[in-house]
């Protein structure tokens, strides 16, 4: 069986997409590019011409020479753009959110119980290689501390921060914390667009885990960093999301075979960082460890994953139901933004 893949939305990300899957096509032939589709004809025919793929003339044509899309539309056309693919059965790579709203993202998942589909949602973080490499070491969390700062862009101001940057850590965090989700608590502002620009949330868990995270779209530098303080075993990990490198510090009986790429004196010096910890460790050792991240594209990642699932039935690294999970957590988070800012303007 050849999978026919198509997308739907050739803007920056979408073209990111097809030039990944026209370079899967090229290392393996049990899929290809059905074609592409955009409601902007002109920009259509560029990215149809640039890449030599057929352009869909509509979404029934779509529909009709498809049997998996790659939704890589906005944020707000994800569900009415899916509810057409999944009502005739096609399976559904979906940018992340999968939808604006979690009533929107309910009537999904009933359609794709009832037609026999498949979701997955690009959550693309949970590809990264800083966390791939790091997650082996990760012991039960405590404390999470995740910070995401962007620039603005204009391609998203259809919707809040929270929906464009911070769900990325909501699902890394409920992917990593086995628990449910106690209390929020939560604070943003709109800055330059109708939306939130900037929030910050506090996120407590029932096994009495803690989050708290942070995200702007106002920053003159791009930061994607997260801080672990972890138990069994306890340990720290420091993860840069944009350099794809993490450190993990965790307390041990017997150091591993270590293969940090830091020499001894740099390994030591790292440690001194840490003050006269050694001391209060009760005869134990803290190791640090630098693990090699993978070398691999996550959005050709992700991509593959889903294809794999569909011709070899593989497990969906984030189906629709952890997205959902993700949405849900951040409409409570921005409910409570708003509500917050409703009470400082009562209180005028």
């Amino acid at each position: 069986m050849v999978l026919r893949i198509g997308i739907i939305g050739v803007g920056k990300l979408g073209e990111l997409h097809l030039k990944l899957l026209k370079e899967l096509t090229a290392e393996r032939s049990d899929i290809s590019i059905a074609g592409i589709y955009d409601q902007h004809a002109a920009r259509l025919r560029e990215i149809s011409a640039r890449y030599k793929v057929r352009a869909f003339e509509s979404l029934d044509s779509a529909k009709a020479a498809c049997d998996a899309v790659i939704i890589a539309a906005t944020t707000s056309a994800h569900y009415d753009l899916a509810k057409t693919f999944l009502e005739n059965g096609i399976s559904l790579f979906i940018e992340k959110p999968i939808t604006a709203t979690i009533a929107q993202a309910d009537a999904l998942i009933e359609l794709e119980q009832k037609h026999g589909a498949k979701i997955q949602v690009g959550h693309i973080e949970r590809f990264n290689p800083a966390l791939v490499a790091a997650e082996p070491y990760l012991g039960e969390p405590l404390f999470i501390a995740a910070e995401r700062l962007s620039g603005f862009s204009k391609r998203v101001t259809d919707v809040s921060v929270v929906l464009d940057l911070m769900i990325h850590d909501i699902d890394l965090i409920l992917s990593l914390v086995k628990s449910e989700v106690k209390s929020v608590a939560a604070s943003g502002a709109s800055v330059f667009s109708n939306e939130l620009d900037i929030a910050n949330a506090r996120l407590e868990f029932e096994n009495g885990a803690v989050a708290t995270v942070t995200a702007s779209r106002i920053s003159r530098s791009k930061v994607r960093k997260m801080r672990f303080f972890c138990k069994n075993p306890k340990s720290y990990a420091s993860l840069d999301l944009s350099a794809g490198k993490s450190e993990i510090f965790r307390i041990v009986d017997v150091p591993s075979e270590r293969k940090a790429s830091l020499k001894e004196f740099a390994m030591q010096k790292v440690m001194s960082l840490f003050g006269d910890i050694q001391d209060a460790l009760d005869g134990k050792t803290m190791e640090y460890l630098s693990p090699e991240p993978p070398k691999l594209n996550a959005l050709k990642e992700e991509q593959t994953c889903f294809i794999e699932s569909l011709l070899h039935n593989k497990p969906i690294r984030v189906d629709s139901l952890a997205a959902r999970r993700a949405l849900f957590v951040a409409e409570k988070i921005t409910a409570e933004i708003h509500a917050s800012l409703l009470r400082q303007t009562s209180a005028r």
